[in-house]
């Protein structure tokens, strides 16, 4: 498996950082997740985007012009093992001389990329998962993706421990998302969802759910959502760009709905499937959300 760590493609297995990288003693530093179907990058554009917005959020200069990032990204997909693949990106700050909390000046960031096989989750597509709920206590600045993650791994594997694929997040009894997802509600036939805060993460997948549910006139709003509205939702759905849109049909051992997947969870599904062969025919400029 080839990996591309500061400007050299290498194995994985013979890629090194420094002890001192501030990634590894401070999680000062930015990531991406991207899906590969066939070889080729899946909305690519808008996770480079959001990698952007992240640097800036944590005064970090981009180190690559998106054309750059492109080039390395797809000599790493072309030389894995595997058609479908998770393509993982990070930048960090670097490795400082010494450990110091303060940015130290002029120093060249780290920049890893890597890829494994995509997980197939055909079953939990058809069957839906279990998830559990708990309290939001992470930091304030969710809308950075950022290497400092010990929190959303701590919360997903309270899931974890009792059998269970996620945990929602709540904050002040209000849904924020999953530990590692982006959370939907369905009630009478509408689409619910966070609004874009600080609060929250909003997904790739996130975004093009929304795209998808405005191209076929399904009703949606993005508001506050109460505790108490996903015990009584008649679909809840966990979406990320690994894992596209799974139907959760038990929540903290009490069933979702009638406990299977919901009508609406099976459209969406298909709008999407439709969307990603299109974009495979078309490329990515072969349409939003629409047809």
């Amino acid at each position: 498996m080839t990996a591309y760590l500061n400007g050299q493609f290498l194995p994985l297995a013979e890629a090194r950082i420094s002890p001192l990288d501030r990634g590894f003693l401070f999680g000062d530093g930015a990531y991406e997740v991207i899906p590969v179907y066939d070889r080729r990058a899946f909305r690519l554009e808008e996770h480079l985007t959001r990698l952007q917005r992240t640097l800036d959020g944590i005064a970090l200069a981009n180190p690559h012009s998106a054309g750059e990032w492109r080039e390395r990204l797809q000599r790493v997909i072309s030389e894995s093992d595997f058609d479908d693949q998770s393509l993982y990106l990070q930048v960090t700050r670097g490795a400082d001389s010494k450990r110091d909390q303060s940015f130290p000046k002029d120093l060249p960031p780290t920049v890893f990329i890597f890829s494994t096989a995509l997980p197939s989750l055909t079953a939990q597509r058809e069957d839906g998962i279990a998830v559990l709920s708990a309290v939001d206590n992470r930091w304030l600045r969710c809308h950075l993706k950022t290497v400092s993650l010990l929190p959303n791994v701590l919360l997903r594997q309270q899931a974890i421990d009792v059998g269970a694929a996620e945990t929602i997040l709540l904050r002040d009894g209000m849904l924020s998302e999953g530990a590692t997802s982006n959370i939907f509600v369905v009630k009478d036939n509408v689409l619910l969802a966070p609004q874009r805060d600080h609060r929250m993460l909003a997904g790739i997948t996130y975004d093009l759910v929304l795209e998808l549910a405005a191209a076929h006139a399904m009703p949606c709003q993005l508001r506050d959502i109460a505790e108490a509205e996903l015990r009584v939702a008649d679909e809840l759905w966990l979406t990320s760009s690994t894992r596209e849109v799974l139907p959760i049909t038990r929540l903290d051992g009490q069933p979702v709905g009638s406990g299977k997947p919901g009508p609406a969870v099976r459209r969406m599904q298909a709008w999407y499937s439709a969307y990603r062969q299109r974009v495979a025919r078309d490329g990515e400029g072969g349409g939003r959300g629409d047809g």
